[in-house]
């Protein structure tokens, strides 16, 4: 039986960050479930699907082939054969993938996979239902949350790093505004699993993040 651990949580809270450094103390496969929704509203984007056409992207989503491979322990989220890891972590891209994932379509596909990543190997997953929908028996769950005001800040500070122009309050915006539709949406919404540990990051460093899960990890697993 495989060990899994589900770690959910809002946007911008660090999932991404904290479940990869964990999945390379404990030696397990990291799946960036998020990747995979971005990849699908990448798909959207190029194929000019327009976001608010359900049937539209219902529809269309058969048409899209997303597999995960691992390439040097890094995960690479492939999309028709190509490798869409360079063009997944646009703002655009981040809030159709909050448009796209409601889709029930769209959610069956791509669940379906991460189910079957896990079921094969030792692994990590983040997501916003993972503890809830996708891994309801994994045997640590963490719910990583902080306030919408620090996840803005910190997801500035990305970008104004790789020299990207971005508005600290339009990034709040955009992520309390994404906050609500997760959480209020029809299929899967974004809550804490009831056997969750909840973890807020807002007054904790990445370091103590990741030294924190690791000690849960270790409890769990030994």
């Amino acid at each position: 039986m495989s060990f899994n651990v589900a770690v959910d949580g809002p946007a911008g809270a660090g999932k991404s960050t904290i479940a990869r450094a964990v999945a390379r103390e404990m030696n397990l496969i990291y799946v960036d479930t998020g990747a995979m929704y971005r990849a699908m509203a990448l798909f959207m984007l190029k194929e000019k699907v327009a976001l608010d056409d359900r049937a539209g992207i219902a529809e269309k989503c058969r048409q899209a082939d997303i597999t995960i491979r691992y390439e040097d322990g890094e995960q690479v989220v492939v999309l028709n054969g190509e490798n869409v890891n360079a063009f997944l972590r646009t703002e655009e891209v981040g809030n159709a993938a909050s448009a796209v994932s409601p889709v029930p379509e769209v959610r069956e596909k791509l669940v379906e996979l991460q189910k079957q990543l896990a079921a094969q190997s030792d692994c990590i997953m983040d997501g916003r239902d993972i503890g809830t929908c996708v891994l309801p028996a994994a045997q640590l769950k963490i719910y990583l949350t902080a306030s919408s005001a620090v996840r803005a800040k910190r997801r500035y500070d990305e970008l104004a790093a790789k020299g990207e122009a971005c508005d600290l309050q339009k990034i709040q915006a955009d992520i309390e505004e994404r906050d609500y539709r997760d959480m209020h949406r029809e299929m899967s919404p974004l809550k804490q699993a009831e056997d969750a540990v909840l973890v807020d990051t807002s007054d904790m460093s990445v370091d103590q993040v990741i030294s924190r899960i690791i000690g849960l990890c270790r409890e769990r697993f030994g």
